[in-house]
């Protein structure tokens, strides 16, 4: 174990990317279990750890972001939002994160969140006199909402490998997420009248709301589609991902005449690129996997954890400190294929449902996406505004106190987490 402990986190601290740190190690760890005759497992696993249906829906939901984003279908959810929270004090502010809950169901993914407002959102509230900092740190703390409420691919990762239900955990999602918008919100009402936050001159009428909301229905329809056919019953996740892409072609090519041959062709690559490093780190890590169950570490550590103590408070303390530290110094992918078979036993000894476990785990993970020092949304809105990530994590830490005490309310309350999956079911 040393051995692949030393290589793994030699290459790490070299800056070598985490797929292929997690494929070197694992072959580090199969060599070191069995030997050479042990070699031919690495591609056997690297294989395997991809050969799962349910994985078809990344790419799909992917492209199915880029289509929709593409057409301008942003700039109609954020006026859509601002039409309906604009008028209070801090009121972009507030538009981004009520547009981050409209665009999670489209994309569902944190950097293509903190992308796009990161472009459009945050010149708009500098230039209306909201320090870039600030500006930066609303569009983070609100780009987590995008992969907690459904579709998210981290819970189509963890659905596939740990046999838990997906549709379960998009419904398990919903609440959290919206839970985290309201808090977030909360906290720029109360920041307003400190930081003189500006606020619109009027509140929006009936009709300029309706006329917004017309002007988004096609995207808002998007959501529906993904989660009434999941939650239904009526399509799987990876048939729903397909049933967007089609939508989105629809609404792209034939409604909004805005996509040519060489756009899609564009967006197919992005696609390409975009599931390639995260398939590479799931096979990868799928090798380091076999390892840590062919050595039993995963009991190992679940006993370990248990020595100290076997209450479950206690015992879900300790998980949910483990993800956040961990998160803070790794790719979340990565983690999550690793410690999710690493602390299933942990889970399952002190009685807790796969589902709280698994939004737990997401929970947890989506807010590592925004501290530092790899917080991966930190970065993406660091290279399209210009701001330092220093300067943006100083300004987000009342958000990421807000969205830490949000998951131990979620990890506490499994109630809370599970209402929806119970009401549809699962």
């Amino acid at each position: 174990m040393t051995w692949v402990l030393v290589v793994f986190f030699g290459l790490l601290f070299l800056g070598m990317p985490i797929g292929f740190v997690l494929g070197i190690a694992g072959v580090v760890g199969v060599l070191q279990a069995g030997g050479p005759d042990f070699l031919s497992m690495a591609p056997k696993r690297f294989f395997a750890g991809l050969n799962l249906f349910p994985f078809l829906a990344m790419p799909f939901f992917i492209l199915a972001g880029e289509i929709m984003n593409h057409t301008g279908i942003t700039r109609q959810l954020v006026r859509f939002a601002e039409t309906l929270v604009g008028y209070l004090r801090g009121g972009l502010a507030h538009t981004n994160m009520v547009a981050s809950v409209f665009f999670a169901g489209i994309t569902g993914a944190a950097t293509a969140d903190a992308a796009a407002f990161g472009k459009t959102l945050v010149p708009a509230m500098v230039d209306q006199g909201y320090s870039r900092p600030f500006a930066c740190a609303v569009t983070a703390a609100g780009s987590i909402i995008g992969p907690t409420i459904p579709p998210s691919s981290l819970m189509v990762i963890y659905g596939s490998i740990m046999g838990v239900s997906i549709g379960g955990l998009f419904a398990s999602g919903i609440l959290p997420g919206l839970l985290i918008c309201l808090v977030c919100m909360a906290i720029i009402a109360a920041m307003a009248r400190r930081l003189n936050l500006p606020k619109a001159e009027r509140q929006a009428s009936l009709w300029e709301i309706l006329k917004a909301f017309r002007s988004s229905i096609l995207a808002l329809i998007m959501p529906a589609i993904i989660l009434g056919g999941i939650l239904g019953g009526i399509v799987t996740p990876t048939e729903a991902a397909s049933v967007a892409v089609a939508y989105a072609l629809f609404v792209g090519g034939v409604i909004y005449r805005a996509l040519t041959l060489r756009d899609l062709m564009a967006m197919l690559i992005r696609t390409a690129r975009i599931t390639g490093v995260i398939f590479l780190i799931i096979a990868s890590a799928s090798v380091l996997g076999w390892w840590l169950a062919f050595m039993q570490i995963p009991q190992a550590i679940a006993n370990g954890f248990l020595d100290i103590s076997s209450n479950p408070a206690v015992v879900i303390l300790m998980i949910v400190a483990m993800l956040l530290v961990v998160g803070m110094l790794m790719d979340i992918t990565a983690m999550l294929i690793i410690l999710a078979p690493v602390l299933a036993p942990l889970t399952a000894a002190i009685g807790m449902d796969p589902l709280h476990a698994g939004i737990v785990f997401v929970l947890a993970l989506n807010i590592s996406l925004m501290t530092p020092p790899v917080g991966a949304c930190l970065f993406v809105l660091s290279s399209v505004t210009g701001e330092s990530i220093e300067r943006i994590s100083a300004a987000l830490w009342p958000f990421i106190l807000a969205e830490v005490t949000i998951l131990f309310v979620i990890a506490y309350w499994p109630g809370l987490a599970l209402m929806l999956p119970r009401l549809f079911g699962f």
